[in-house]
């Protein structure tokens, strides 16, 4: 059986994504508060195309699919405020600022399903920070925030309001969901996690497999992964999560990469991008 396998750049229906999109022209207007949106998941930036779009004096102006084209854009381009995931597989958000190095950098506003990374985004002087799954109303706060700075030209440091406003409302977010409610035409049932074998990215759905079942859910592969507990699961792929109790091996493969095999057979590939993080949690245990 051949590992199961998806390209970087692809969607899981194997077509490919342009890598960065640009929108109006920069610059046409000093009122125009000029943003750039960096999220390796096509929905998660539609959804942030579109709350941007309902914001006076906002404009889009480029869309980055992953770290490095996001550098590569700023090195080009000048915007007012960077909406930045903290998790890619090619170079996550930490990584895209310390590229640019001593540049002036727009205001940054991370965005990331993982608390730990939100508590980080203040050492690096982050303007906000967005912890999905965010509604909304915390969505605007962040734009008049945003509206503030740029009107006063100038990027204050992340304050004491915030990071306790970061703190509270990381102890208030529901732990890691026990088990998902499967919708079936005339019932609901229940997964729970433990249960779980591996998770497959499948367009605008995700696969839970279960033994021999596979249950179709509406989410994306990262807020799935925020809902898992991160001790007993791990991203190997950009589209596959895998239950580490459920691993039996793992077989060097091409250029860096493992065959990972699960306990009922089941061969996936761990990608490089995942790979020392995977081998350390499993090293670990």
């Amino acid at each position: 059986m051949n590992p199961t396998t998806t390209s970087a750049g692809a969607d899981v229906q194997g077509q490919r994504q342009p890598a960065i999109t640009r929108q109006a022209p920069l610059g046409q207007s000093t009122d125009t508060i000029r943003t750039l949106i960096v999220d390796d998941e096509r929905l998660a930036r539609r959804r942030l195309r579109r709350l941007i779009s309902t914001q006076t004096a906002f404009e889009v102006s480029g869309e980055c699919a992953g770290g490095q084209e996001a550098v590569e854009f700023l090195r080009d381009h000048d915007v007012d405020v960077i909406f930045l995931d903290v998790q890619m597989p090619d170079l996550d958000g930490f990584s895209v600022l310390e590229q640019l190095g001593d540049r002036d950098l727009p205001l940054v506003v991370f965005v990331t399903a993982y608390d730990e990374h939100a508590l980080r985004a203040f050492d690096v002087h982050a303007f906000d920070y967005l912890l999905k799954p965010f509604d909304p109303v915390r969505f605007s706060k962040t734009i008049d925030r945003v509206r503030t700075a740029v009107s006063k030209r100038q990027q204050p440091e992340a304050g004491d309001s915030r990071l306790r406003e970061l703190l509270q409302e990381v102890r208030t977010k529901p732990a890691a969901s026990t088990r998902f409610a499967i919708k079936t035409p005339g019932r609901v049932f229940f997964v729970r996690q433990e249960e779980i074998d591996w998770v497959e990215a499948a367009d605008n759905y995700v696969c839970l497999h279960v033994g021999s079942d596979t249950h179709l859910l509406r989410e994306t592969m990262n807020s799935i992964e925020g809902r898992l507990d991160g001790e007993k699961f791990a991203r190997i792929h950009r589209s596959t999560i895998v239950n580490l109790d459920r691993v039996k091996e793992l077989r060097p493969w091409f250029h860096g990469e493992y065959v990972v095999v699960l306990q009922e057979g089941t061969e996936l590939t761990l990608s490089r991008s995942y790979r020392d993080k995977v081998l350390g949690v499993l090293n670990a245990t």
